[in-house]
């Protein structure tokens, strides 16, 4: 009998998470095996693409749902805080790998956009301003600027003033030092300069058909969708990468960790603008509050984005429903993924969600005008010629049991691994791709635990200077890490490099 191809490690999916962790786990020990298999015939061409998603940059800057305000009026900033520090942590690998010379030029990913929040009426108003007065206590977040006045608000964003009464009542904050990142072009970065790394291979059009348990470790089934062969392929870790199709992959292991977990697919579509007379008046990513009933990924913005050199706006998302896992994938995916373990968890999702399915069966049924009244609110004098609808990538999702429920929704992304630490699956969806190396690296403190304590913890240290907890606590370590990233991926003007001691 013909011997199985024999790996360290097999990542599912050529997308932003498994091209981060490839890379991260080769930077660790490049010694390691790994092979990446991807069911299209080209990397980042799901959740990565930048018109599939809207993770460009999330670093809790201008997202208002990363504020929530509870009944009794306060706000909560733990979560934007954290989100800016992962981010923080994700800018420091593509520092490192920047200054390594692994990226030619990183601003064909990461360009300077300003991020600006905007609301409307007195309830709003009042909501902004305290978040914008408790953020800027944070040393994060001491940058922010707070405006009511139309005149500045004019100067800031000046696609948005004209056509608006005088006298209404809006107010924004502003973060000069937002990007915006085409998580397409730098997945695709990532993946080059892994296939120029010995014993790594990043294989296309090939489809996972079997995941069994082989002693400590897995096969892996990978099919050829083109020829129809298929091959085995031995594993000692096995990655779960594939965005949506992650959690069929995952019911496929039959893990005790995968019980109870379902999925709730959402689909989005955004308006596009090319037109460069008026892409060119709106430098800015601003974001508004979601409409009473909508889900929080459905936070309307109007976002400059810089797509290989050339710069577009994009106004959504506008959620809608299907039944598929992937922009590319089958209607039966949904129906697929019930199991014993988790019908109970989708049913009682199913109950206590019916205004959330009514919602993006409404949004799936408006009309191209019904979506520019929408933009209206951001850019009173936008015209339907200048703009056209773009169908974004999938986001399943998570549905989890819950004691008390029976089962939640849950907006968001979780980590799923195997209790022995062979197998990971991320599940979920934004901020994802924007928080993608503090993910990585929370897989490898869990899978590769003794390794990242003793073998690896040097290396780890000289990448990551400073992680999260550490980021959010101490100002001056900050506001180092953050000028030496800038400087590396060419957001600033040269400067020596910062020591860290």
């Amino acid at each position: 009998m013909a011997q199985n191809e024999a790996v360290d490690v097999v990542l599912v999916g050529a997308g932003i998470m498994s091209a981060t962790l490839a890379v991260l786990l080769k930077e660790l020990d490049p010694a390691i095996r790994l092979e990446v298999v991807e069911l299209m015939d080209s990397g980042a061409a799901e959740s990565s693409n930048p018109w599939n998603n809207a993770g460009t940059g999330h670093a809790g800057l201008c997202e208002l749902n990363y504020t929530p305000q509870a009944a009794d009026g306060s706000i909560d900033i733990k979560k934007a805080v954290h989100i800016n520090t992962q981010f923080e942590v994700s800018r420091q690998f593509w520092a490192y790998l920047s200054k390594k010379g692994a990226f030619s030029s990183p601003r064909a990913f990461i360009n300077p956009v300003p991020h600006l929040s905007y609301v409307e009426g007195e309830k709003g108003m009042a909501f902004l301003k305290k978040r914008y007065e408790l953020l800027k206590q944070h040393h994060a977040f001491a940058e922010m600027e707070y405006t009511e006045d139309h005149a500045v608000m004019k100067d800031w964003m000046p696609l948005m003033m004209p056509g608006r009464p005088a006298d209404q009542k809006i107010a924004a904050t502003r973060v000069m030092k937002g990007t915006d990142v085409n998580f397409g072009a730098l997945t695709n970065k990532l993946l080059k300069h892994l296939g120029n790394a010995a014993d790594a291979q990043v294989k296309y059009s090939k489809k996972v058909t079997g995941l069994r348990r082989n002693g400590s470790g897995w096969t892996v089934t990978v099919k050829d969708v083109n020829s129809g062969s298929s091959r085995d392929v031995d594993a000692r870790f096995v990655f779960l990468g594939a965005g949506g199709a992650a959690l069929p992959l995952l019911q496929m292991s039959g893990i005790p960790e995968s019980k109870g977990f379902g999925g709730f697919p959402v689909s989005g579509q955004w308006l596009r603008c090319d037109n460069p007379e008026i892409v060119k008046q709106h430098q800015a990513k601003v974001y508004s509050q979601a409409a009473v009933g909508a889900p929080p990924m459905s936070v309307p913005h109007l976002d400059t984005r810089v797509v290989d050199g050339k710069k577009s706006l994009l106004f959504g998302p506008y959620a809608g429903f299907t039944t598929k896992f992937l922009k590319h994938g089958s209607f039966l995916d949904l129906p697929l993924s019930v199991r014993m373990g988790n019908i109970g968890p989708m049913l009682a999702v199913a109950r206590d969600n019916m205004d959330l399915t009514k919602y993006l069966v409404s949004e799936v049924m408006q009309s191209m005008e019904q979506r520019l009244d929408s933009l209206r609110r951001f850019y009173p004098e936008a015209k339907a010629e200048d703009w056209r609808l773009e169908v974004a990538g999938q986001r399943v999702q998570i549905i989890k049991k819950d004691p008390k429920k029976g089962g939640i929704l849950q907006f968001g992304t979780e980590l799923v691994a195997a209790q022995d630490g062979s197998l990971a699956a991320l599940l979920g969806a934004s901020p994802g791709a924007s928080v993608t190396v503090s993910i990585m690296l929370e897989l490898i403190e869990r899978c590769f635990a003794d390794k990242a304590k003793g073998a690896w913890a040097e290396k780890l240290k000289e990448i990551f200077p400073a992680r999260e907890k550490v980021l959010a606590a101490d100002a001056e370590l900050y506001h180092k890490v953050a000028a030496y990233n800038d400087e590396a991926l060419g957001l600033v003007e040269s400067s020596p490099a910062p020591s860290y001691a």
